[in-house]
């Protein structure tokens, strides 16, 4: 139904009765209507659904039904006041295959709902090691969704920022040659990795000797005329004494020259992590070591052989402030693009496993942020139930399903609290008696009461 069709007043021929309900509906529609033009600062305070480039108004009819908007006339109906973000490991995949319930919540977000309504989205991992398009097109398979590496991002993605800041750098972890190739795909000019390193001198990692493939792959490099401006772990480490020892050699040398070692170890090139998560969950039943524990131990060990020298590393991925800034970054970009939405969502539900960089991570950044982040923790993952949490989510619930059906009935509950406190309250009309005559009646305006209407039989 359009915007004129329901300004215009309905027209009904029969009794006088039924004429004074029909007016009542017609004076409720224009209110209605007159209420949904809200001021700006209305309308940003309150949890709103609308379709994507329309500007189709609300009915009366659509207020009786179970949802509370009205469904979309030539477009998509999109949530503009709200959005979610994931955590992927043991949330919706868990050891490489995808928890059955995240299949169901993402087809709820793509509009398979009892509203009709889509739901922007993005994911917020810690993980990393292949590109974002790689990493994309796993989830879309694992999934059955398609996912745009525009919606996405892993630990490293941050340190695409840096790029332009550091000529030559050291990419640590991951599968084969897949950290070179992020690193070089983000900017990073000159990329240097341990196999490299190794392939110079093959007494740098004792226990570690290069595969024939790796020797294929390395990189041949003269290291007296290169300077390690910077060094990113990108991704988990698969050989950690290798990589350990290549980042502490680094750590102490004279300005990140290799084979140098400085006198007072404050010499070496920052260090980068990206992500600190000490655990995270894998295919086994139990947690598995992750990078933060790499983090950790790089630090002790570096204090350790320089007696007792502080090592000052830096870490992104969740719970850093910066990564949650750069989340709503790409949302606004993600909404603006796809669904042609400008404006921030009111509230943005992040869903996660790990209570120690998910829950933290968004407590705190709600702390700061312009909008609500609301923190979800399901029981799939890191988290075991009957423990109690370290930092504590808004609601924890069992599967990314249940978050998602929690985060859509919570904002159309306040949309139908909204909707119920702008409906009119029809007071003070003429009281009217119908008598003899039942299809008219005559009254003066200047008779004002509460609304009764009273048939005498």
């Amino acid at each position: 139904m359009s915007l004129q069709s329901i300004q215009q007043a309905t027209f009904h021929r029969g009794s006088f009765a039924d004429e004074i309900e029909t007016a009542r509906t017609d004076l409720a529609r224009k209110l209605l209507i007159s209420g949904a033009q809200a001021s700006p600062s209305e309308s940003e305070t309150a949890p709103s659904l609308s379709p994507a480039a329309s500007a189709t108004s609300s009915t009366p009819e659509s207020d009786a039904a179970v949802s509370p908007i009205s469904p979309p006339v030539d477009d998509e109906l999109v949530a503009d006041s709200f959005a979610f973000a994931f955590d992927i490991d043991g949330v919706l995949v868990r050891g490489g295959r995808p928890i059955p319930e995240a299949i169901q919540a993402m087809k709820v977000l793509n509009g398979d709902n009892q509203y009709g309504i889509k739901v922007p989205y993005i994911f917020l991992t810690n993980g990393g090691g292949k590109t974002e398009a790689e990493r994309c097109s796993d989830l879309s398979r694992q999934l059955d969704v398609e996912i745009s590496p525009a919606q996405f991002i892993c630990g490293h993605t941050p340190m695409s920022e840096m790029a332009s800041k550091y000529n030559t750098v050291l990419v640590v972890g991951g599968e084969g040659e897949k950290c070179r190739t992020v690193a070089q795909g983000y900017g990073f000019k000159d990329v240097v990795t341990p196999g490299d390193i190794i392939k110079a001198n093959a007494a740098t990692t004792p226990f570690r000797k290069l595969t024939p493939e790796e020797l294929r792959n390395s990189k041949e490099r003269d290291f007296s005329k290169v300077i390690i401006e910077a060094i990113f772990v990108f991704a988990d480490s698969r050989d950690w004494a290798g990589d350990l020892q290549i980042i502490i050699d680094l750590a102490m040398s004279k300005g990140g020259r290799i084979g140098t070692l400085s006198e007072t170890f404050d010499e070496g090139p920052p260090i980068f992590f990206s992500h600190n998560d000490v655990v995270w969950s894998a295919a086994h039943d139990n947690v598995r070591l992750g990078m933060g524990a790499l983090r950790g131990i790089v630090e002790y060990t570096f204090k350790e052989v320089t007696k007792g020298k502080t090592l000052k590393t830096h870490a992104f991925g969740k719970p850093q402030i910066g990564t949650f800034e750069f989340a709503t970054r790409l949302l606004k970009r993600w909404r603006m693009n796809e669904h042609r939405l400008n404006a921030p969502p009111d509230t943005v539900y992040f869903v996660g496993d790990t209570p120690e960089s998910d829950i933290r991570g968004t407590n705190q950044y709600n702390e700061k942020a312009k909008n609500d982040w609301y923190s979800i923790l399901v029981k799939t993952g890191v988290y075991q139930e009957g423990t109690e949490p370290t930092y504590k989510p808004r609601v924890t619930v069992n599967t990314a399903l249940d978050a998602v059906n929690h985060g859509i009935e919570r904002e159309m509950q306040r949309r139908r609290e909204k909707n119920q406190a702008q409906k009119p309250q029809i007071t003070d009309v003429p009281k009217l008696s119908l008598e003899e005559a039942q299809n008219h009646a005559v009254f003066s305006p200047a008779e004002e009461r509460s609304v009764e209407l009273v048939s005498q039989s």
